[in-house]
């Protein structure tokens, strides 16, 4: 018995636009954000602040009391790389940490 091949219609593929869109501009800059949480001490922030900052005691107290006064503070600002580079250190630290266009 002989196999009965079917015909197959290759159908031309729609055309694709292919454009690179960037989700988010470079050149704006991002805000490192540390929100207040119930769990770490205030010197232990501090402390945290210190190492991945470089901060003195005065600044990073200063940024701690914002964080617990207010619920957050702006640690940094600048470039998302750089930004997403310290969020990522502050997370490993178990610090809630985020991210936000600055204005």
């Amino acid at each position: 018995m002989m196999s009965s091949l079917k015909e197959c219609s290759i159908q031309a593929l729609p055309s694709l636009d292919e454009k690179t869109k960037t989700d988010e501009d470079l050149s704006v800059p991002w805000k490192v954000i540390v929100l207040n949480d119930p769990v770490n001490l205030m010197s232990y922030v501090v402390m945290v602040f210190r190492k991945v900052f470089g901060y003195n005691e005065n600044k990073a107290t200063k940024h701690m009391m914002e964080v617990h006064q207010l619920g957050k503070s702006v640690l940094w600002t600048g470039q998302r790389e750089e930004a997403e580079c310290y969020a990522y250190q502050l997370q490993r630290w178990r610090l809630q940490t985020i991210l936000e266009k600055d204005d």
